[in-house]
């Protein structure tokens, strides 16, 4: 039998093309504090087992297959047939999808309450999983199970939880008022498989959720529902026939979206289950998005719209205290620097630079440190750059790094000179090909009529230096900088925005320069 998939392509002359630079012109991030240097590379990211340059993919709702529940079924028996996976794997990848989903948008310092209700079947099992997968993220689950089944993997995710220590309630045990007591509610009742009318105890818990989203505005927040692949109650194709069934907030379909998700209009659908083999996908026609980077999920559609005013983080970080910092800022700084290596931050020596010109007009700009000791920190740029006139005019400028991942900022303040001509040569032929092209190509800050005129000159320049063997010249106008700080500030965000503020300011004490250490009011 063919199989029906439901897609709506994008004409070929609609989707823009972007050109791709060369390999080598693309800089990648040093590996470790003492190197800085820079190697190539290229961007890719895996999908469904298959490298993938980045393009120009869109994730919108008409741009994805949506599967019948037949189509859904012959993909499972495929997975779990030829393709060599056990049921037990693909609950174990859908579960962790779903968990990765739910910490994209909710995180655990404000939702950190879930409840999961699960049903008897895989969607159940891949509601367990995600439970024990929150549990590990910072979340506090509780799971409802009231029809339990006797099989070994069902039973071997429940001991899983149990051992964490994770609570069970019964359907009578549950509050009267869910409300009060889980910022989640992780839809796992009933999956694509499901046929027929929700039964006892099911048909009273969908009514509970619906109740939910139904009570009169009030100052109390609802909890957040979860859906995992189809709204439980809904039909597969048809979505929700009575239309008064749940409407979750957000919904995570699995492997491709069913027909069902078509009638979804709620803020946050995701797909899940990063595992769907090449040939499966050419067998069904499946037309699915690549998933960025490492992650397991991906949001389909725009992401909601929201009131700036209310972002914010309230951080949990460990104390920076006085008595454990080192004496030294340039220590303090290569601790901070070779942990946010550790935690694997992109970019970590990505920094603001500011700089000021005699007009006494600020500007800022992101730069990379390609080196730093005891003498300063480097940079290397184009010398007839604006930054670089304004350093001419006002040699003080001010460098800031921002670790997101940790909660933490370093501020640098200090005059700025070029560094040698020697150090500027050996840093450009460390360069790739492609960047010491590139430097000489782009007459940085300069007006050009358009981007096709640096890639003509580009193209010349690679074409005049396609020898291997030509040593490409380091232009005149182009080399580092080096900032000789005068004062560091290391920042921890905390709680309630009491944060924790250590300045190093360099000044004599005892007839000795030396780095003197103050607290500053958040």
């Amino acid at each position: 039998m063919r199989c029906l998939i439901y897609q709506i392509f994008l004409p070929p002359s609609s989707i823009p093309l972007l050109p791709i630079p060369n390999s080598q012109s693309l800089a990648a991030s040093p590996l470790r504090l003492s190197g800085l240097k820079s190697q190539a590379g290229s961007s890719w990211v895996g999908s469904r087992g298959m490298a993938k340059k980045v393009d120009s993919i869109q994730h919108g709702p008409d741009c994805i297959s949506y599967l019948r529940q037949q189509e859904a079924a012959e993909i499972d028996e495929l997975l779990m047939g030829p393709f060599g996976f056990s049921v037990d794997q693909l609950m174990e990848l859908a579960g962790l999808s779903v968990a990765n989903a739910v910490a994209e948008v909710y995180k655990p310092s404000e939702y950190s309450r879930v409840l999961a209700i699960c049903g008897p079947g895989n969607n159940g099992g891949d509601g367990l999983v995600a439970a024990r997968h929150l549990h590990h993220f910072g979340y506090k689950p509780i799971i409802c199970y009231p029809k339990r089944t006797a099989k070994a993997l069902y039973s071997g995710l429940v001991t899983q939880l149990e051992t964490l220590s994770i609570s069970f309630l019964s359907v009578e045990d549950l509050p009267k008022d869910l409300s009060q007591n889980f910022d989640i509610i992780l839809d796992a009742m009933f999956g694509f498989s499901f046929h027929g009318v929700p039964r006892a105890p099911f048909d009273d818990l969908i009514r509970r959720l619906v109740a939910l989203q139904s009570n009169e505005p009030s100052h109390k927040k609802s909890p957040a529902i979860v859906s995992i692949d189809i709204p439980s109650g809904w039909h597969v194709e048809q979505g929700d026939l009575s239309n008064d069934g749940i409407k979750p907030d957000m919904l995570v379909s699995l492997t491709a979206p069913k027909l069902c998700a078509k009638n979804y209009c709620g803020p946050h659908h995701f797909l899940g289950g990063r595992f769907v083999p090449p040939s499966v996908i050419d067998k069904f026609k499946l037309l699915l998005p690549s998933y960025p980077g490492t992650s397991l999920c991906l949001r389909i559609g725009k992401p909601p719209k929201i009131d700036i005013s209310s972002l914010r983080e309230d951080y949990i970080s460990p104390k920076l205290l006085e008595e454990k910092v080192e004496l030294d800022p340039f220590d303090q700084f290569e601790k901070w620097f070779d942990d946010a290596l550790a935690a694997g931050l992109k970019e970590p020596n990505a920094m603001a630079l500011s700089t000021t010109g005699k007009d006494g007009k600020p500007s800022s700009r992101i730069v990379l440190l390609k080196g730093v000791g005891k003498n300063g920190f480097v940079w290397y740029t184009n010398y007839e750059s604006r930054k670089a006139r304004e350093i001419y005019e006002n040699p003080h400028a001010a460098l800031l790094f921002y670790w997101d991942g940790l909660n933490r900022q370093v501020r640098i303040e200090g005059s700025v000179q070029k560094v040698s001509d020697e150090e500027s040569e050996e840093y450009f032929h460390s360069r790739p090909r492609g960047s010491q092209i590139g430097a000489i190509a782009s007459n940085q800050s300069t007006v050009i009529p358009g981007r096709d005129v640096l890639y003509q000159a580009y193209r010349e320049l690679e074409m005049k230096y396609s020898e291997r063997t030509v040593i490409i010249p380091k232009p005149t106008n182009w080399g580092g900088y080096r900032l000789n700080p005068k004062s560091f500030e290391f920042w921890q965000g905390q709680q309630s925005r009491l944060h924790d503020r250590l300045r190093y300011s360099l000044e004599e004490m005892g007839g000795k320069r030396g780095w003197k250490i103050e607290r500053l009011a958040p």
